[in-house]
């Protein structure tokens, strides 16, 4: 037998001894046991409390089994990655439980009735209304500012990476970065002192106007990340077989970027579609159909919300219809952000081999 058959017949030196792969599995439910025995033990009655201490025992237990079996050095790594996922179970568990919360307390009226009636003559202290007026205010809203903030929002973007430079651009650049943090009732009073200006009454395109300020920056930023992601190759390939540059943003540099701008114009009307402060300053709020955004006064869906939810005390009708429009509400964005997705799929630029 030669040499080389021993050398491969013979135990590696260099690999030592690791943790199976369902050994963090086994982490966990032995900090879940433990951290449900010192809950009970020390007489903590919250569920939060109770996954901290467990969060911490599979974190512990982790590095200290690791570092007996595989040495200190894969044991940090462990911790790293045990770090990682008790984060991301502190980040998910709220949202879920929000979720959950949301959908057992908003089912309890939600239906047909509920979808296509306003609340009209009904009190708010009444069972029975629904939220047709809030959905429509909402869509005719929300798109109002859309087309008005995404277009400029994408337009600056585009100027920003492919044609700014000087001082225009850093200034374009700095209120882009003050507007990103500016709260929503700031915007909302901006539009509110021209209307007092000009001696308006509230109505829906008033608050669009306040939701697209608040939209535009959002837009800016993610657009301008997406642009910059694009090779620089596919641009001076364009141009080098003569193709003017604005040509080449609007057929190369765009459709190369759709998937991402979309996304972030849905990120965009997910963070306005919530905004109840504005709305309340300048649309008022209507408990009957007002179909037209340009005239009178005008629902929404987070303004409703707000309104039943403050009418709540001693009624549990308009609670139950405060939860099922905030359900309504958390559909209406997954609905949009689900098209989104569809929409940058199908109109990303085809790869082939």
């Amino acid at each position: 037998m030669s040499h080389a058959a021993v050398a491969d017949k013979s135990p590696s030196t260099l690999q030592g001894a690791s943790l199976p792969r369902w050994s963090p599995w086994a982490i966990a439910a032995g900090s879940l046991v433990l951290a449900l025995v010192i809950g009970l033990a020390g007489g903590l009655d919250s569920k939060v409390q109770w996954g901290l201490i467990a969060g911490i025992l599979f974190i512990l237990g982790t590095f200290g089994i690791a570092a007996k079996v595989e040495g200190r050095r894969q044991a940090k790594d462990r911790v790293a990655t045990s770090l990682v996922w008790v984060a991301f179970l502190l980040a998910v568990v709220p949202l879920v439980s929000l979720l959950w919360t949301t959908i057992q307390r908003g089912v309890k009226v939600l239906d047909v009735y509920f979808l296509t009636h306003s609340m009209g003559v009904v009190a708010d202290s009444e069972a029975g209304g629904g939220i047709y007026h809030a959905i429509l205010g909402s869509l005719e809203q929300v798109g109002l500012a859309t087309a008005i903030g995404a277009p400029v929002g994408i337009l600056t973007a585009i100027y920003l990476v492919e044609y700014g430079r000087g001082s225009l651009a850093k200034a374009v650049t700095f209120f882009v970065d003050v507007m990103t943090g500016i709260p929503s009732i700031v915007a909302g009073l901006f539009i509110l002192s021209l209307m007092l200006m000009l001696d308006m009454q509230p109505f829906g395109f008033a608050g669009s106007l306040a939701l697209a300020i608040l939209m535009m920056p959002v837009v800016v930023r993610s657009t301008e990340e997406m642009l910059k992601l694009v090779p620089n190759e596919l641009r001076e390939a364009s141009l080098a077989l003569g193709v003017p540059k604005w040509r080449t943003i609007l057929k190369v540099v765009v459709p190369t970027s759709i998937g991402g701008i979309i996304t972030g114009v849905m990120l965009a009307i997910a963070r306005i579609a919530g905004e109840t402060a504005p709305v309340l300053l300048l649309v008022f709020g209507n408990p009957f159909i007002n179909a037209n955004p340009f005239e009178g006064a005008q629902a929404s869906l987070p303004l409703y919300i707000y309104q039943q939810y403050s009418q709540s005390a001693g009624s549990t009708a308009a609670y139950d219809r405060a939860w099922a429009a905030s359900l309504t509400l958390i559909a209406f964005v997954m609905i949009l952000n689900m098209v989104a997705r569809g929409i940058a799929r199908w109109k990303a630029p085809k790869t082939g081999r």
